[in-house]
């Protein structure tokens, strides 16, 4: 297969499995999807989901938010992990919101990365999931796969965004980046990766990620 083949084998196969994308992180607007993907950060989209509705339930919009106090915020996020610096991330955002945004989320990546406790992923994702804008956002899921299909080195989440948007047609890239997080998820892990469930990996994979996939499992025999 060429390059191009196999780019189209994998949209193609993510297309069949997730005609119906699921959204990972609940939100009802771009402030709620905001806080949402600040809190995410090295913890798991179910617990955050778990959260969320008891702190938008005091606070959905960020006047409410910047009533309540750093430590309340605190108190309530505790679970998602990281809560001195997502709570401090989540009131001062909040507070510019306010002041230089008449309280609403700008669909501006640079002026999203602006504001407290947000970078270029978080940013890219709510651009993405909130104003339908052209974003591709990656996470582990996609740094990993990416690698594992031959489509990036793997260096790091800059290169693979990269080389993502170089490879991959610019309107399917709010679709693909969550297709490729669900499949990382369901067929090919970083943990307890079975190959004979993952089929783009199996059919397009990097020679050396298959060769010592398959080099692991022979010695465990």
């Amino acid at each position: 297969m060429t390059k191009a083949e196999k780019v189209q084998f994998a949209i193609q196969t993510l297309q069949e499995l997730y005609p119906v994308i699921p959204v990972p992180l609940e939100h009802k607007d771009p402030y709620t999807l905001l806080v949402a993907v600040l809190m995410s950060a090295q913890s798991t989209d179910i617990r955050v989901n778990q959260i969320t509705p008891l702190l938008f339930a005091r606070a959905d919009n960020p006047y409410d938010m910047v009533t309540l106090s750093v430590e309340e915020i605190r108190e309530i996020i505790k679970p998602v992990g990281l809560s001195p610096m997502k709570s401090k991330g989540i009131h001062g955002l909040s507070r510019i919101l306010i002041e230089k945004y008449d309280g609403q989320v700008p669909k501006d990546i640079a002026l999203l990365e602006e504001l407290p406790g947000v970078g270029h992923k978080t940013a890219s994702v709510v651009v993405s999931q909130a104003f339908g804008i052209p974003a591709f956002p990656v996470d582990t899921h996609i740094h990993r796969l990416l690698y594992r299909w031959g489509f990036s080195s793997g260096k790091n989440v800059i290169q693979t965004e990269k080389d993502a948007k170089r490879l991959f047609p610019k309107e399917l890239w709010n679709d693909l980046h969550l297709q490729i997080i669900w499949y990382g998820r369901e067929y090919s892990p970083a943990r307890g990766w079975d190959l004979n469930k993952d089929i783009i990996t199996r059919t397009i994979g990097r020679k050396e990620v298959l060769n010592t996939y398959y080099k692991t499992k022979k010695a465990r025999k």
